[in-house]
């Protein structure tokens, strides 16, 4: 049995990620590319065969991580915004 994917770490804030894809095109399609390079790397480091050289998937976990720093820097402002719109 295969571990979870350790690159979904957004899956807590699922509620936030679909206002936020409705409201903020730029967002959506930043979010649909690093749900693909996620689920893309995790399938790369659990195939079973031939190995991916390290530079490949080195340079897929920078990119990932890229776009998670993205994702989080827009997770937080809306999560402000909702607090002082509650204020």
């Amino acid at each position: 049995m295969k571990s979870q994917n350790k690159y979904r770490k957004f899956q807590l804030q699922q509620k936030n990620i679909e206002a936020l894809e409705k409201e903020n095109t730029r967002f959506k399609r930043v979010y649909s590319e690093y749900e693909n390079m996620s689920d893309e790397l995790w399938n790369l480091e659990n195939k079973e065969g031939e190995p991916i050289p390290d530079d490949f998937i080195n340079a897929m976990v920078m990119q990932t991580s890229y776009l998670e720093e993205e994702i989080e820097d827009w997770l937080i402002q809306f999560n402000q915004n909702k607090t002082e719109i509650k204020s």
